[in-house]
């Protein structure tokens, strides 16, 4: 009976081993990818976000990060914060028509933030990084999409470019998704 018991014990930790294995297989691939954080804002708000990304390689450093605003989304206030050994450089756009903030039409929108390592520095193997940035007003839509490529020190570009699908699976290489919920309506307005 306790040899048995053994064998059925043995049996059953063996079995949760193997459905751990594979759970965690399969969830360790869907997270290791460049996501924003938070992951929700409100529309019509200004947010502090971070692109969090992490190195997925075991032999080179990331040494760029390139993150395009949408277009179809314009934001009138881009800023960005420090990030120690990296430096950063906007690219702007037209926009037709203007955008109106506070009161005063904007003409140009940010488009593209490229952050760039600085010597020999870069996220290393089994490291992550943040680049924070300061948004607003938010558009009034329900979600932002930040296509984004990573650049790695051996020349290998990670492109985390896909959009979601509603229902469907997460895609092989998601793009970071910022979604904006709309504004709660104030006691007065209601």
């Amino acid at each position: 009976m306790t040899r048995t018991r053994r064998s059925l014990a043995g049996a059953a930790a063996l079995a949760v081993g193997v459905v751990a294995t594979a759970v965690l297989g399969f969830a360790a691939p869907a997270s290791a990818h460049v996501t924003v954080n938070p992951k929700e804002a409100t529309q019509g708000g200004y947010g502090r976000i971070a692109f969090r990304v992490p190195n997925e390689s075991d032999t080179a450093s990331t040494v760029k990060l390139e993150v395009v605003l949408p277009e179809d989304a314009p934001v009138g206030s881009v800023s960005t914060m420090p990030v120690p050994g990296w430096t950063v450089a906007m690219e702007k756009r037209k926009l037709n028509p203007p955008l109106e903030v506070h009161g005063s039409q904007t003409t140009e929108a940010v488009s593209k933030l490229t952050w760039t390592a600085s010597g020999d520095g870069g996220i290393k193997p089994g490291q992550f990084q943040e680049f924070p940035v300061s948004l607003g007003p938010l558009p009034q839509v329900d979600k932002m999409v930040f296509k984004t490529l990573q650049t790695y020190s051996d020349g290998n570009v990670s492109r985390w470019i896909e959009e979601p699908t509603a229902g469907a699976e997460e895609p092989e290489d998601p793009a970071p998704v910022l979604t904006l919920a709309a504004a709660a309506e104030s006691p007065a307005a209601s």
